[in-house]
């Protein structure tokens, strides 16, 4: 029998940190930013020299091992920020102590993984979310809205690139960078949100055709890849994806063509809207003047949004935007991207597993 999930009421949200690595930051200034209805209360990393700088800087309370951690308690949710091949077993292990999760993506790099991370949360009673925060972008929620609203009329055509750079000191960091196990390449990892928003924006995909390749660093995984798409809505694309782009990151962009609108959202992190026009004005027309933002962070400004959903879910006052069911809509597809390049042959959608 399920648990049924407790809302928090009356008091803040207590949240404990695992992995006080490069994204971290982003976290802890997302909940810095709701410091009147949430707080950190507890931090963990093996690494005493990063544990020790987020402790420094939070005054939360120190932990080298989540066992630990998740004995002495005192907080509501865990955010797990450490490598993607970590999350299940944090997920389910913090789960069965009876602690809600905030995972970063992609949530896991194993379809499978990521089914026993949902059933491990109901089970418990406990809510999963994954952060997909380039959904909440102010550019792409105006892109959002007009697929909603019927403005495109039929999509004909998509087009994703992804163009930044990861030298091979990026993966010489850590011995998880680069690998299978635990970290995913250029799709899995780098742009995972924005295979997320192939699926979200533009609906189920009916299947997929791809080439990875390992062209110029020292890792196990792909540093490039190029992918072909064809949506249920019959909506053709293309994704092409380099983690070798020179001297710096370039491009995170999207382009919808269709029988009534053209739009290209770009930049370095789809934080420009370069081409809006529609057959049919509207008033959302006048907004995208202030949607475009300035970023030199590939990440964007969508966590301290993210977080808002967070919070009001566990207080019980809305629904999760992205929970462990669609997180695993977006794995799935990363996965048929891998099963693909792997097989040499079109994989279609759903899987069958």
């Amino acid at each position: 029998m399920l648990r049924k999930f407790q809302a928090i009421k009356g008091r803040k949200i207590r949240f404990a940190l695992v992995g006080c690595g490069r994204i971290s930051a982003n976290h802890i200034a997302s909940i810095e930013a709701h410091q009147d209805s949430c707080e950190l209360v507890a931090a963990c990393d093996i690494d005493a020299s990063n544990l020790a700088k987020v402790v420094d800087k939070t005054k939360a309370k120190g932990y080298t091992y989540l066992s630990d951690m998740l004995d002495a308690g005192g907080f509501d949710a865990v955010i797990l920020t450490t490598p993607s091949g970590l999350h299940p077993m944090q997920t389910i292990e913090c789960a069965e102590a009876g602690f809600h999760v905030i995972t970063e993506k992609p949530m896991a790099t194993r379809w499978s993984d990521g089914v026993e991370m949902v059933k491990a949360c109901d089970k418990a009673g406990v809510r999963l979310f994954v952060v997909k925060q380039n959904r909440r972008n102010a550019t792409i929620q105006l892109l959002k809205k007009a697929i909603d609203d019927g403005r495109f009329g039929r999509i004909y055509n998509v087009a994703c690139n992804v163009f930044w750079t990861r030298p091979q000191e990026y993966y010489d960091t850590a011995a998880w960078r680069g690998t299978w196990e635990f970290d995913g390449g250029a799709f899995m990892n780098q742009a995972s949100h924005y295979v997320d928003l192939l699926d979200w924006l533009v609906g189920p995909v009916e299947s997929v055709q791809s080439y990875i390749a390992t062209q110029a660093r020292n890792i196990d995984v792909e540093d490039s890849g190029v992918l072909a798409l064809k949506w249920r809505n019959g909506a053709l694309g293309t994704m092409n994806v380099s983690m070798l782009t020179y001297p710096k990151n370039l491009e995170g962009s999207i382009t919808i063509l269709g029988e009534k609108g053209t739009v290209r959202v770009g930049g370095l992190a789809v934080n420009e809207i370069l081409v809006w026009d529609f057959a049919d004005k509207s008033p959302e027309d006048e907004k995208i003047k202030n949607a475009n933002y300035d970023t030199t962070s590939v990440y964007g400004f969508g966590h301290p949004i993210y977080y808002e959903n967070v919070i009001k879910s566990l207080q019980g006052h809305e629904e999760p935007h992205t929970d462990g069911r669609e997180g695993l809509k977006s794995l799935e597809l990363l996965i048929a991207i891998y099963l693909s390049a792997r097989d040499g042959k079109k994989i279609s959608l759903p899987l069958d597993y």
